[in-house]
């Protein structure tokens, strides 16, 4: 499909730049960025920008943490912790969780049995356990790695952020050099809405492993929260090399290019991913994306193929309305069809989201 020619003076050039901003605003708003781990839930509608998960790392347990407290000669609670450990080996935890708990009530100062405990309990996603046992861990002996990243962790997904990032920088007085650490903290940074506290920790995860794409993709989160686009381009497009091209990857990658203007880049990349992933955040930027090249015609068509997919995705409404209104203007407003079903489009957006200034205004103008 080709885009209708402009005609050489057109009177209404404020409203055209005010449909442009719109789209960059109404349609643009509100990207997201990439997660560093398989839940990339609700990545059209998380308002946090660059939101990432906490990346939890399956770390085996040793068993050879030190006891603090019970008796000299560590038989209080040596036997359940004993077996505890035989069943955690051999895969059974439910029973491995049972003698834990049976070992802390025989020694409340036994730290091996806090940390067996909490590990299971996070296995199972049961945060506030975790949570419980591993802090419990760190406070009997402040100086266990183990215990201090695994409270930090279990803190980060009960979105106690604050109190995630304490354990975390205590974790790593502990061992600097650890990723995991040193990836979660830059997240929970992020999460925080602290990008350039985030940075510093983010950048660490690269260098500690280069090879990992998820420390590489938060990287890149982090540089476009910053507003550092082109930084962000480059850790995404490592990323790609390194991991199966993803949906969200994909996403943010196009972002940044559309931010740094290579639009043709940025119109490429979601080609592909719509492809791969028909999505209607996928075919909406896609829109935005043929907008800013002037490819009016084929614009159209992308929003509207994300409002087929999801009619109640408004920033695609939006979109076509957009393309609509600026149909109308390129025919010197003689295309009254096109003015109707840009403004019945708009109408359709609000009624999914109230608060539009931008799109009320343009309702006001066409109407």
């Amino acid at each position: 499909m080709f885009a209708p020619t402009p005609r050489p003076a057109c009177r209404h050039a404020p409203t055209l730049s005010l449909l442009i901003a719109v789209l960059g605003a109404a349609v643009l708003g509100g990207l997201t960025g990439c997660r560093a781990l398989d839940d990339y839930a609700g990545l059209n509608k998380d308002p946090n920008k660059g939101r990432v998960e906490p990346r939890a790392v399956d770390r085996a347990f040793d068993g050879q943490n030190p006891v603090v407290g019970g008796s000299p000669t560590g038989a209080d609670g040596k036997e359940d912790l004993a077996r505890a450990r035989v069943a955690l080996a051999a895969g059974n935890y439910d029973k491995a969780l049972a003698a834990f708990e049976l070992a802390i009530e025989d020694n409340p100062r036994l730290t091996p049995a806090y940390l067996g405990a909490g590990q299971i309990y996070q296995q199972k996603g049961d945060y506030a356990n975790a949570e419980r046992r591993y802090g419990k861990a760190a406070e009997l002996e402040p100086g266990n790695f183990e215990a201090q990243y695994g409270h930090g962790l279990s803190l980060q997904f009960l979105n106690r952020l604050a109190d995630a990032v304490g354990a975390y920088l205590r974790a790593l007085t502990i061992k600097p050099d650890d990723f995991e650490a040193n990836l979660n903290l830059g997240t929970t940074y992020l999460q925080l809405g602290e990008p350039s506290q985030a940075v510093a920790y983010a950048k660490r995860a690269v260098e500690i492993d280069s090879s990992s794409s998820a420390a590489r993709i938060n990287l890149g989160a982090v540089y476009s929260a910053l507003g550092r686009h082109d930084d962000a381009v480059i850790e995404y497009q490592q990323a790609s090399e390194l991991t199966e091209l993803s949906a969200p990857l994909l996403l943010n990658l196009a972002e940044s290019l559309g931010k740094t203007g290579r639009y043709g880049e940025m119109v490429n990349t979601l080609e592909q991913l719509v492809a791969a992933k028909p999505t209607a955040i996928g075919y909406e930027r896609l829109g935005m994306g043929l907008f800013r090249l002037k490819r009016y015609a084929d614009s159209l068509e992308a929003f509207r193929k994300a409002v087929e997919i999801d009619p109640n995705h408004f920033p695609a409404l939006n979109g076509v309305g957009v393309c609509l209104a600026n149909q109308y203007e390129f025919s010197s407003r003689e295309d009254e069809e096109a003015r109707k079903q840009a403004v019945s489009a708009w109408r359709r957006s609000l009624q999914i989201e109230r608060n539009q200034p931008r799109i009320l205004e343009l309702i006001t103008r066409y109407q």
